[in-house]
């Protein structure tokens, strides 16, 4: 059972020709709402790959709390974990023009995500092969969970996004750390090559299109990305995160998982949506197969 701490948003987007300026009003030519929030990405994700994923999050008792529960049960995910606050469910209001974008997260809920819902959720929790987590719940709850994961043994899947919120000491107790490359620098300091070759096997770096890349101990091993038309790169990291985490617990190596999770992304980006285009294990096992 992979269990997953973090956020569950309702992404509304905004297409316009021209972004308005202070006081001005101006037309739209799109509006949609999409299931989002890093932790319910990661989960569906994980899910669709036909892991058994629970979730541990919160939402308001609001029409978005209602609409993205049911879909983490539509998903297949378990629900038993998420709250329902008397806070607003939190959002993602994401204005697009012209390949720019400007975003306001309001965490509402996620920030209910606290030691005492942690607490509630400990059966849960125990019976998990892996605990996934991001930063987008309250750093109090991440630093939390990171010491109860040590002390019960249960290894732990870190994306650290936002990674402003990222404290350097919690490296000593993650088990796999997953930035993307400018993330990496951010938390380091460093070029990503160099900063791996300090932490074999734990840290593995996304580079897009690139693929990923992490360090075994004796080389830096660069496992290549795979060539795609891109609809939308939104959530790509999510479906990367959730399909590693669905390979790792499988059994499967890292080298084997990252490919794995590579795959799973690369097909992702071919839909519109964060959780719109995240691939059923039978696509991703097509794919495999197509490169023997």
């Amino acid at each position: 059972m992979i269990t997953v701490i973090g956020s569950i948003n309702m992404d509304i987007a905004i297409q316009t020709e021209i972004f308005p300026k202070q006081g001005e009003t101006v037309l739209g030519n799109l509006f949609t709402t999409i299931p989002g929030g890093k932790g319910a990405n990661q989960a569906v994700a994980a899910a669709r790959l036909g892991s058994q994923v629970q979730m541990v999050g919160a939402v308001g008792q609001d029409a978005f709390g209602k609409e993205l529960h049911g879909n983490l049960i539509n998903e297949n995910v378990h629900v038993e974990g998420i709250a329902k606050t008397n806070s607003s469910t939190g959002i993602a209001n994401i204005l697009l023009n012209d390949n720019d974008n400007r975003i306001i997260v309001v965490p509402g809920a996620n920030f209910d995500v606290d030691r005492s819902l942690i607490d509630q959720n400990m059966d849960l929790i125990k019976k998990s092969s892996l605990v996934m987590l991001q930063l987008e719940i309250p750093v109090d709850t991440i630093e939390y969970v990171l010491g109860l994961c040590e002390k019960l043994s249960i290894p732990i899947l870190l994306n650290p996004a936002p990674a402003a919120n990222y404290k350097p000491e919690w490296i000593e107790k993650v088990t796999y750390l997953t930035p993307n490359e400018t993330e990496c620098e951010v938390i380091f300091g460093a070029d990503y090559e160099t900063v791996l070759k300090q932490y074999p096997n734990k840290i593995i770096v996304t580079l897009g299109g690139d693929g990923a890349a992490y360090y075994d101990g004796a080389h830096i091993v660069k496992v290549p990305g795979f060539k795609t038309k891109a609809v939308d790169t939104t959530g790509a990291g999510d479906t990367f995160n959730g399909a590693f985490a669905h390979a790792i617990t499988e059994g499967k190596s890292i080298e084997e998982s990252v490919q794995f999770a590579n795959i799973a992304a690369s097909l992702s980006v071919e839909k519109f949506g964060a959780q719109g285009g995240m691939p059923s294990i039978e696509k991703v096992n097509e794919r495999l197969e197509g490169m023997k």
